[in-house]
């Protein structure tokens, strides 16, 4: 099982002095769990550290509900495990824990049903955490708009058999605190998902037949053993990148969102996404791409990358772990934490192998600043356009990341891979 642990997000900008909330209820933890983590978790486990004597938020984390019930109790004790241990590396051992609960009601499940069915999940999780000395002060189900509590043993306490509405008004103290604070909360996951994934169209066939063209074209050249062609490859790669780039500095979307993604789609022609796309499965071209990072690049780097996330269909579908990646390096680096960790979580879906996406989601969740690397990135920069008419030799990217060579999937031909 590949986990993805997720901390607390760090929104940017920030006011001087913090507001602080305190929240007394399980109807405010519920209506608080979107703001601690950016976004509306779906069909997730959720679970927070607490800490003190009044309960201070720490570190947090979230993992998709596994579908199966027979791998829960192994999950369970993991995700206890995780979020202990990684609460220790970071400076403090958890005083108790909270856990979210948020599944999507099946088709003709009724709300009571859907919490139901999650309850065993909810008791493994409290026997886990409290195998570690550490109870769960409180466990929610959140689902479809509505809360129950697992941990209210009163029967006779009133609570709805359908569950207590979730305010939407927008007016509870969290929301307050967060406007203040400068937070968004960014729709669902799901929703933060599709942006990064390729829509259902006919125009995946299209595409992929552009895939297979540039792959039958440019793993010879990256395989041939011939390191001048290999170094054309890369800036025949950066040169698309960059004329991309451009044209999405010069065009902003006319609003965020899946519109203005559709919007973004029709800046990159076919052919031109799949160069891009392959050429960036050798990691010294996408560590090099990885440099646009800061303004004016950001904005318009995040929507590139995602574009080309959005064109590796099919059996391409898994090199969107290099797009992925720098998507979500570009995010964290520009302070958007809920964004970098969607990245890179869907990058390690589809490669839990790729290394510099493990390296990044690693340090994001330690809670390390991204500069280092940014300072490093500036100076690998200036060292490599110092020296013009030279060709930067392969290396270690940063971190010392690894990536996945360009892959072949033309018809008959098993896919070539590449580790330079």
């Amino acid at each position: 099982m590949t986990q993805h642990n997720e901390t607390q997000p760090d929104q940017s900008p920030r006011p001087a002095h913090p507001a602080k909330v305190t929240l007394r209820s399980p109807a405010e933890l519920a209506d608080a769990l979107p703001f601690l983590l950016g976004f509306h978790p779906t069909d997730s486990v959720v679970m927070v550290a607490l800490h003190g004597r009044h309960s201070r938020f720490g570190g947090r984390l979230r993992l998709g509900i596994p579908a199966d019930p027979l791998e829960w109790p192994e999950v369970a004790t993991e995700l206890a495990e995780c979020l202990v241990r990684g609460s220790e590396q970071r400076g403090g051992r958890p005083d108790s824990i909270v856990v979210f609960l948020c599944p999507e009601p099946a088709a003709g499940e009724r709300p009571a049903q859907t919490m139901e069915r999650m309850r065993p999940l909810a008791q493994l999780l409290r026997v886990a955490c409290g195998a570690l000395d550490v109870p769960v002060i409180e466990a929610l189900c959140v689902s479809d708009g509505r809360w129950w509590s697992y941990t209210c043993a009163d029967t006779g306490c009133g609570c709805p058999p359908d569950g207590a509405e979730i305010s939407s008004s927008g007016d509870s103290v969290m929301a307050a605190a967060a406007v203040y604070a400068g937070i968004r909360v960014r729709g669902s996951l799901r929703e933060m998902e599709a942006r990064f994934a390729p829509p259902a169209s006919a125009t995946s066939a299209v595409q992929e037949q552009a895939l297979d063209a540039a792959a039958a074209e440019l793993v010879p050249r990256m395989l041939g053993g011939d390191e001048d062609a290999v170094e054309t490859v890369r800036s025949e790669t950066l040169a698309l990148a960059e004329a991309a780039l451009a044209r999405f500095r010069e065009a902003p979307p006319e609003e965020d969102g899946l519109r203005g993604d559709a919007g973004d789609d029709m800046l990159l022609d076919d052919a031109e996404a799949a160069a891009i796309i392959l050429g960036l499965q050798d990691r010294v071209t996408r560590d090099h791409a990885a440099e646009w990072m800061e303004a004016p690049h950001t904005e318009p780097a995040l929507r590139l990358w995602r574009a080309l996330a959005r064109r590796c269909v099919r059996s391409f579908e898994d090199h969107a772990a290099a797009p992925l990646t720098l998507a979500g390096w570009v995010a964290w680096s520009a302070g958007d934490e809920p964004t970098a960790r969607v990245a890179f979580g869907r990058a390690l879906a589809l490669d839990p192998d790729y290394t510099f996406a493990r390296l990044l989601y690693a340090a994001l969740n330690n809670g390390l600043d991204p500069e280092p690397l940014r300072g490093c990135l500036r100076k690998l920069r200036r060292q490599r356009l110092g020296r013009p008419g030279t060709c930067a030799k392969p290396r270690r990217g940063p971190a010392g990341s690894a990536g996945r060579g360009p892959g072949r999937r033309s018809p008959g031909a098993r896919r070539a891979r590449i580790r330079r």
